[in-house]
């Protein structure tokens, strides 16, 4: 017989026994011998028996033992960026610890409602939005399955079960410590459309992410904090997050006659792209030119000169979201997970 027309009850037949011996065999092998299940298996092999669908078992169960990451990037962006992958590595080991699985739900390129149509296919128990924005389509077709979904990184919705960042107190950590250098001439490299424009509320307003606006809403009251005016401050975009997009979005910065003389980065990548473009035109880091990230990913640390940071508990913001939503996403549950700067040797005294 081929594994398509042999079923459990085949199984349990040819061994004379009930099919919930042979379901144990599968589901619950601590409920049987080691005897006996190794004898069901045997048998279930030379029928040509598989072992029962997982999606019907998940249907009877009413559980499927995987949760749901969705998020607004493509698939390969989660094993590639370092900030990505060390959460993902928290969320790997938060599931390890509950015994389930992980199904990835990437933004496609045939736009948000193929993804959505994703979201409403996944065979999962609950979800984990990441770094998505509220009116996605992908976040409509989550709240229209009536499952448990936890929010990492997303909009601020008491109503809603969520694990945060404190972008804005790492923001202000980090626009006060170059202020403190001295640095006066301030501007910032955003990954937004490319483009340099002088007064950074617009992008502000309009950034889709949280975390987007949350370093902005820092950056500014760290830097009106030492009376510096935030509609006068910079912002160069790189249009995507990269480090070569924020090499590009250094360069209109450090060609000005009156270039800054620190600039604040949305993301260690991005900044590394930004010492990048210092370093091609003999911009000395830190001497003339200080360069502040986020993230504090393992590349901050080795770069030449190491990068100067506001450093985030990555793994613990993965293994926070699967342990809120295993627990049922209650959003009284919901998690703040603080952020600090750590200076490295990127950032100096201002230039006099």
């Amino acid at each position: 017989m081929g594994s398509a027309t042999v079923t459990l009850a085949d199984v349990a037949a040819q061994l004379g026994v009930s099919r919930t011996t042979v379901s144990n065999a599968y589901n619950r092998p601590n409920q049987l011998s080691p005897k006996l299940r190794e004898k069901v298996l045997a048998a279930a092999g030379e029928l040509g028996y598989c072992g029962p669908d997982p999606m019907a078992r998940g249907l009877r169960r009413g559980a499927t033992g995987s949760l749901g990451l969705v998020f607004d990037q493509p698939l390969t962006y989660v094993f590639t960026d370092p900030a990505a992958a060390l959460f993902l590595q928290g969320m790997a080991a938060g599931l390890e610890e509950h015994g389930m699985a992980l199904s990835l739900i990437p933004r496609m390129g045939e736009g948000p409602e193929a993804s959505a149509e994703l979201v409403r296919s996944a065979l999962v128990d609950g979800y984990m939005l990441f770094c998505t924005a509220g009116d996605d389509a992908r976040v409509r077709a989550v709240r229209a399955r009536g499952l448990p979904f936890v929010l990492v990184e997303g909009d601020d919705d008491p109503a809603m079960a969520h694990v945060q960042i404190d972008d804005i107190a790492g923001a202000e950590a980090a626009a006060r410590h170059v202020t403190a250098l001295g640095h006066r001439r301030v501007a910032i490299v955003s990954p937004y459309a490319p483009g340099v424009v002088t007064g950074p509320e617009a992008q502000q307003a309009s950034a889709p992410w949280r975390t987007s606006r949350g370093r902005l809403q820092g950056w500014r009251a760290g830097l009106q904090a030492s009376g510096i005016d935030w509609s006068t401050v910079i912002v160069s975009g790189a249009g995507a997050s990269d480090e070569e997009a924020g090499a590009r979005a250094a360069a209109p910065l450090l060609d000005r006659a009156d270039r800054p003389t620190a600039i604040l980065v949305l993301s260690d990548v991005q900044a590394l792209g930004v010492m990048k473009a210092a370093a091609e035109r003999g911009i000395d880091v830190p001497g003339e030119l200080s360069v502040v990230g986020f993230d504090d990913v393992p590349q901050a640390a080795t770069a030449t000169p190491a990068l100067t940071t506001v450093s985030q508990p990555h793994a613990e913001k993965g293994r926070a979201a699967v342990r809120l939503l295993a627990a049922g996403a209650d959003p009284e549950q919901s998690v703040l997970l603080p952020c600090h700067v750590v200076v490295r040797a990127s950032t100096g005294p201002a230039p006099r």
